[in-house]
């Protein structure tokens, strides 16, 4: 794979979508399947977008590895953050993923479990520790920090621009990735 420059216009060829908050998604899923982007899922989001007709990999199947200890881990995988962290201008990362097995991923959607509805409603321990997401956050932190490369969601209001982008040129520029990143990283602070 060639190395490309921060400046350019990134194509979408591969998306990770895992949700809590599912508003706006299977439309999304709609216009990357529209523009032959493989989709790639978890859980109850994988669900939702195979229900809807939406063809879907498992992240399972990606990792090699199975969802465990109820959803804990799924996510927290070196061919999942591989494919978010890699420079696509860096030789050595090039090299680093061809080596491993691992495929780039062009577009990350995510949003976190509930935890503010979960602790508005009841100061049970059990539920509020259950409900602090761990791999959501990891994943947005790492595709935010790599936004040159790669674009990232965190908020179903921000659906249309990316799918505008992708229809109209196959991808996203670097100023709405930064735009973007920024939103991911208020979103990560916030909820920490």
């Amino acid at each position: 794979m060639p190395t490309m420059t921060v400046n350019a216009s990134i194509p979408i060829r591969r998306a990770l979508l895992s949700v809590s908050d599912k508003t706006g998604l299977v439309e999304l899923a709609k216009t990357l399947t529209a523009a032959k982007v493989q989709i790639l899922s978890t859980g109850g989001t994988a669900l939702l977008l195979r229900e809807s007709s939406i063809d879907v990999i498992d992240v399972a199947d990606v990792t090699g590895f199975p969802e465990i200890m109820g959803g804990r881990v799924k996510t927290l995988h070196p061919k999942i953050h591989g494919g978010l962290l890699a420079r696509r201008d860096v030789d050595d990362h090039i090299t680093a993923v061809a080596q491993q097995g691992i495929d780039m991923i062009d577009l990350l959607v995510v949003n976190f479990y509930p935890f503010e509805d979960t602790l508005a409603q009841t100061s049970n321990h059990e539920d509020l520790v259950e409900k602090i997401d761990i791999g959501g956050p990891a994943m947005l932190r790492a595709a935010a920090k790599n936004h040159e490369f790669l674009t990232v969601l965190c908020d179903p209001a921000d659906y249309d621009s990316v799918a505008d982008a992708i229809n109209n040129n196959g991808g996203t520029d670097l100023t709405l990735r930064r735009q973007l990143a920024a939103k991911c990283f208020a979103r990560t602070a916030t909820y920490d």
